[in-house]
């Protein structure tokens, strides 16, 4: 029998000890390490780590693990997280007219790749704009938004949130910017993908702008979602090579590319814990 995985995350100011008092204490209450990666950021001189680990017979005593935990956690000013390696965080996905991303995960949510419970759909569009894909049974809302009625829109996506028991908002091509409420609400745990490579050509119509000043690499951005439009801590980013001779809409096209698979790979990384904030910056603990 395979035993259970729990998977540790922290972050603290750097100082001598930290990885032998962790160490110390997953050994005194019966942990094994299978998996350990760990990163000094010498700017902001702060530690971070993330460590798999299991009980050699399956009989982790997690509750004692916690507590334990807690203590040297308070002893070196740690923000830390302990979960079941197997459990599913529940996910809302929020898109608009184009559905190339939102299509995207959920296949790959389907085929085992993205190990999620999806909560709901929620659009600003008709359900009849995505006839021609298959929810599974998810629960789809449509909710218009206008300038007049976005407080009141609003305030029924962060009811949906948690009437679902939603752990992650997928901002899969919304293309709605987020009040500085909702975002607040949200922080940390709401990703967007922007379609253009950050800081560059933010706002809207970024392939028309890359167009207009002749680039010769087009990209794509994941990032978590803050008040500052696209300003939060970018999750991770991919480019193409274009050339001259590509218009608007050939980077609109080779852009949708890059979109699906940045926002998938920064979504597998945030449920499978790979993904600590550091400040305006990420650490990104990958395979």
């Amino acid at each position: 029998m395979t035993a259970t995985q729990y998977i540790l995350t922290l972050s603290c100011p750097n100082r001598p000890g930290i990885v032998a008092a962790v160490a110390g204490c997953i050994f005194e209450h019966g942990g094994n390490i299978r998996e350990a990666q760990q990163y000094d950021d010498t700017e902001s001189t702060r530690f971070f780590a993330r460590i798999t680990l299991d009980h050699p017979e399956d009989r982790l005593d997690l509750a004692a693990l916690r507590q334990g935990f807690g203590a040297v956690a308070e002893r070196f000013g740690m923000a830390w997280s302990l979960r079941d390696r197997g459990e599913r965080q529940r996910v809302m996905l929020l898109a608009s007219r184009f559905d190339h991303c939102l299509a995207d995960i959920l296949y790959r949510w389907r085929i085992g790749e993205l190990p999620m419970i999806p909560t709901a759909i929620v659009s600003n569009h008709p359900l009849e704009t995505y006839a021609h894909l298959d929810f599974a049974g998810i629960p789809f809302h449509h909710l218009p938004v206008t300038k007049a009625n976005k407080r009141e829109q609003e305030e029924r996506i962060w009811s949906l949130v948690q009437e679902t028991g939603t752990d992650l908002v997928v901002l899969a091509r919304y293309m709605q910017i987020l009040s500085d409420d909702l975002a607040g609400k949200l922080a940390g745990r709401c990703i967007n993908i922007h379609h253009s490579f950050l800081p560059g050509f933010k706002g809207a119509r970024p392939y028309h702008q890359a167009h207009a000043r002749g680039v010769k690499l087009i990209g794509a951005t994941a990032h978590y979602v803050t008040a500052d439009l696209d300003e939060g801590p970018i999750i991770e980013q991919d480019v193409e090579r274009i050339s001259h001779n590509d218009t608007p809409d050939d980077l609109i096209r080779q852009g949708r590319d890059i979109e699906r698979r940045v926002l998938s790979r920064a979504l597998l990384w945030q449920l499978e814990g790979r993904i600590l904030l550091n400040g305006s910056r990420t650490v990104v603990f990958r395979d």
